[in-house]
């Protein structure tokens, strides 16, 4: 019996969610599997993988084979190159120490490069907030200068013609001179 190691689809229309499943290649997408090794949710940023490692490293050694998308998680998180690692030790090219060391420094400096990953985009993130509300600012700041203004002449405007002789007061008082 052949073995994939595939997505099954979970979730209504347009909000897919995939259940990450041990199956026998002939059933369908959907249908019978034999084990759920984790879930897969792409409509979050970024998409949020869980799976059972060691699971998935099991079904893995024991011939499974992955579809590209899972293969593509598997390497992600490192189920891949532990397999790979594991061979070598299996032909007798490593250790299993060296393996298992390999595989750690590896998990570090992925789980490093993530993390400042996320604050990359958490601080980039904080600087539009910043930039939208220093804009808003301005915007806020120049309207109530404008009705400022607008009010400055309107009572110039009031006070002026109290001030001012009209024009048939004008002649009159020349002509009182």
């Amino acid at each position: 019996m052949a073995v994939k190691i595939r997505l099954a689809r979970r979730g209504r229309k347009k909000l897919a969610k995939y259940d990450v499943v041990v199956a026998d290649a002939r059933s369908p997408r959907d249908g019978k599997f034999i084990e759920k090794i984790g879930t897969y949710d792409p409509l979050t940023v970024p998409a949020t993988i869980v799976l059972d490692d060691n699971k998935a490293f099991h079904w893995l050694m024991n011939g499974a084979q992955p579809s590209d998308t899972v293969k593509a998680m598997l390497s992600h998180h490192g189920v891949m190159l532990k397999k790979h690692l594991q061979i070598g030790v299996v032909k007798g090219a490593i250790t299993q120490e060296q393996a298992d060391q390999k595989h750690a420094d590896w998990k570090k400096s992925k789980e490093e490069k993530n993390q400042s990953r996320k604050d990359t985009l958490s601080k980039t993130k904080q600087d539009a907030a910043k930039l939208r509300k220093d804009a808003e600012t301005k915007i806020k700041e120049a309207r109530a200068e404008a009705i400022r203004k607008k009010a400055e002449v309107a009572a110039a405007v009031a006070v002026a013609p109290e001030a001012a002789p009209t024009e048939g007061e004008a002649p009159a008082a020349e002509a009182q001179a």
